[in-house]
């Protein structure tokens, strides 16, 4: 290959001078052009012979090139000429287009009939009523608070999981913050704490990691005079401490260096320019005793508002034992969160994000099955994160075990996102996953905060609707009764075919 580059080189450049003098030099000023373009290429050519990096570039010099940038733009390629309506991930192309149809209160219907293949053995579907109800409350809210809060707080159904600034740009939180204050659903702020784009009007769920970012001290470790001094401010509404995330349990949080600004650093209490990683477990507590005492504990230090706690669900044992903790304290949080394996995420190693963890659906049918058990399931309130963009998928969570919804990805396509999967290189088209100022400046913020608010009004319409077709007036009245899986029908097809129909009503 290296000879016939060369070569090739060699030969259009007699060419390219033959034609020079067969033309008496009349168009000697596009032959230099040529000849100036083949020796660029030439001394690429030599680089490309000598580098020790790539041996695709030693091989195949010059061409080689393609091989990488075609690499550079395959999602890109995958996403708008392979996949197909339904089979993109982590979202199908359908679920995108709805989430960006209710952002903008344009006609979200779908033509001609389900693409799904409802045959699936993990088809679901909700049970509908013939005695359909038209539901009174628009806007179902669920009252977050134990017998220790002194401050409890209503929240809608669906609202805007952990994203920290760093994570999202500066203006992705400030539109996510207006539309969330208009709409009247909290905002969670992520572990990075609460930067001055957080503080636009909207409700706050301030996140405390194990990094205890806006509430450290200089050595690192949880600051409770820090701590009590933001925890009071009025657009404060709850508290969660995050144990872990579905999308890297057991990792801890990741900011890349180039997405570490002067401003988030200080923010955050660290050195800007440097990969922040969140250490893995916290410092503040080290079992399920001292957990449930720093549950107290930030209760008392934030006047009594709502305190809980999210995981991604791993050691079932664990659970377990906490569970037995809070028994033997006589002390609970007022929710948990339970966050899926599927969750999301702006950096993680892909063995975290595809092999650890449990995912959402059977982890909240663990949650609520073992709550029950211990008797405290009314204490406290479960909230669901994890791929919850349809009214569909938070029907289900609830159904299943939760009481309300937190989603991440599907406000970031409100704001604009379109899944290019460069969250973790600071090269966001969209400017919503970045901190370069070029590309942040494409997202106008008022724009976007309606599009954030339009989307929740939207998706919690159609949750309503699903409600009425169950013959429900509440989502509290939601129970697993209300769903059937395709295993379920295809079980019983295999019993009563060919005449099922015929065989239910004999019996």
């Amino acid at each position: 290959m290296r000879k016939f580059f060369f070569g090739g080189l060699f030969l259009l450049g007699l060419i390219t001078i033959f034609l020079m003098w067969y033309f008496q030099f009349m168009n000697f000023d596009l032959g230099r052009f040529v000849l100036w373009l083949l020796l660029l290429l030439f001394f690429i050519g030599v680089y490309d012979v000598f580098q020790r990096k790539h041996a695709i570039l030693r091989n195949f010099p010059l061409v080689g090139h393609f091989r990488y940038l075609l690499e550079s733009i395959s999602p890109e390629i995958q996403q708008y000429f392979i996949e197909s309506n339904t089979d993109g991930k982590p979202f199908d192309r359908n679920t995108r287009a709805l989430a960006y149809r209710r952002a903008k209160s344009v006609n979200d219907t779908h033509p001609f009939g389900t693409q799904r293949d409802i045959g699936e053995s993990d088809y679901m579907a909700l049970r509908h009523s013939i005695y359909a109800v038209v539901p009174k409350d628009k806007d179902p809210r669920v009252m977050i608070g134990g017998k220790d809060c002194l401050q409890p707080y209503s929240a809608s159904i669906y609202n805007i999981s952990a994203m920290s600034f760093g994570s999202l740009s500066s203006r992705a939180i400030m539109a996510l913050n207006k539309g969330a204050a208009k709409g009247n659903f909290y905002h969670n702020t992520g572990e990075g704490g609460i930067s001055h784009y957080h503080r636009n009007g909207g409700d706050l769920v301030w996140q405390i990691g194990t990094g205890y970012f806006g509430c450290r001290d200089e050595h690192g470790n949880f600051s409770p005079e820090a701590f009590q001094e933001k925890a009071n401010w009025p657009e404060v509404k709850m508290i969660e401490i995050k144990l872990s995330q579905g999308a890297k349990p057991g990792h801890g949080g990741v900011l890349p260096g180039v997405k570490n600004t002067p401003e988030i650093a200080e923010i955050r209490g660290v050195k800007a320019g440097e990969t922040i990683l969140s250490p893995p477990a916290h410092s503040a507590f080290h079992n399920e005793e001292g957990l449930i005492d720093f549950v107290s504990q930030l209760r008392e230090l934030s006047g009594g508002k709502p305190v809980g706690f999210k995981l991604c669900i791993g050691r079932t044992e664990e659970f377990l034992s906490i569970c037995k903790a809070m028994m033997k304290r006589n002390s609970f949080p007022d929710f948990i969160t339970i966050d899926g394996a599927e969750g999301g995420t702006g950096a993680a190693p892909l063995e975290f994000s595809d092999s650890v963890g449990i995912p959402l659906l059977p982890a909240l049918i663990f949650v609520r099955s073992t709550l029950e058990k211990f008797g405290i399931r009314d204490q406290i309130k479960v909230i669901a994160a994890g791929k919850a963009i349809s009214a569909f998928s938070i029907v289900r969570n609830i159904a299943i075990g939760a009481d309300i919804c937190n989603a991440a990805r599907g406000f970031m396509f409100s704001l604009g996102c379109i899944q290019a999967l460069r969250c973790n290189s600071n090269d966001c088209p969209t400017g919503v996953a970045t901190q370069r100022k070029s590309l942040e400046k494409g997202l106008v913020v008022t724009d976007k905060a309606e599009r954030v608010y339009n989307y929740h009004k939207n998706t919690v319409h159609a949750v309503v609707e699903l409600l009425g077709a169950s013959g429900h007036q509440h989502t509290s009245e939601l129970t697993a009764a209300d769903l059937v899986r395709g295993d379920e029908m295809i079980a019983l097809a295999d019993r009563y075919f060919p005449d099922s129909v015929i065989t239910q009503v004999d019996h």
